[in-house]
């Protein structure tokens, strides 16, 4: 028991180093600072609205808008500090002394890693702690439906942030990691799509055409796909306290937690090949 209580003393420490001086970053204190604004702003429309009105088209207008700024602010939160931890200190050289000292690659790895998942989920629950009370406060209703959302919004930067901090491992500088991260989420948001590409597929009968269908048959099944852990259209259209419909919430953790430790695996088995 002390043996793994000491393994994960040096983890814990980097995790709370890396926590503090990230959240001490201009940047992201930009994005934080700008979503909230968008968030209040939206919010500050809404204390305007006719409750008796006919028609909530207005509020579901708010609603879009707040779901859209914690999702784009808090995957750039995400991308940028996963993208960052580790290239900052190899280019300060910080990494040398940290590591000449009796912590482990992999111990260091998850000290990072942990610091960064610390400031995503505290980023993220700012910004829907702020859109849960602008809810509560108009409709009078708990809005559990959010609480889920936040939850598998996490799980979902948490795959995006994972595969970054991977290629922050083999980089020197901050921007390929943001950039890869970036197109991971894209792509991930668009891997959906790959299942309508798989079923024209072949319909020519032209070999090209089915390889085609291969191909896009392969990347749907190793791929993420993000879009399954939205439930943006459900909290536009739906209730604030309606259960989450047409989702699994167990198997989604599951999933996401799956592709987060592979991203972590790659980062480490990147890492431990690395020259430093």
């Amino acid at each position: 028991m002390n043996a793994l209580t000491n393994y994960f003393r040096g983890p814990f420490y980097i995790a709370l180093y890396t926590y503090r001086e990230g959240m001490r970053r201009k940047l992201l204190i930009g994005f934080l600072v700008l979503s909230l604004l968008v968030i209040f702003g939206s919010s500050f429309i809404a204390t305007f609205l006719d409750p008796s009105a006919e028609t909530d088209i207005d509020l579901k207008l708010i609603k879009d808008i707040c779901v859209s700024a914690i999702a784009i602010f808090g995957v750039l939160i995400a991308v940028y500090i996963s993208a960052s931890v580790v290239p900052n200190e190899v280019e300060n050289k910080v990494i040398y002394t940290v590591l000449s000292k009796p912590v482990g690659r992999m111990q260091y790895l998850l000290g990072k890693f942990m610091g960064a998942q610390f400031i995503i989920m505290v980023n993220l629950a700012i910004m829907g702690g702020l859109f849960f009370m602008a809810l509560y406060m108009r409709e009078g209703v708990m809005p559990t439906l959010l609480l889920w959302s936040i939850l598998l919004t996490y799980f979902e930067f948490l795959i995006v942030s994972s595969f970054t901090f991977a290629v922050s491992c083999a980089a020197t500088t901050s921007l390929v990691p943001i950039l890869g991260g970036l197109f991971i989420y894209i792509t991930g948001n668009l891997t959906e799509y790959l299942k309508d590409v798989e079923h024209r597929a072949g319909q020519t009968g032209e070999w090209f055409d089915a390889m085609i269908g291969h191909i896009a048959t392969g990347l749907h099944a190793v791929l993420p796909n993000l879009q399954n852990f939205s439930l943006k259209m459900q909290i536009v259209t739906g209730q604030p306290n309606d259960p989450p419909a047409d989702v699994l919430i167990p198997n989604l953790l599951l999933y996401g937690f799956l592709y987060g430790l592979a991203g972590f695996l790659c980062a480490y088995i990147i890492f431990w090949r690395k020259e430093v």
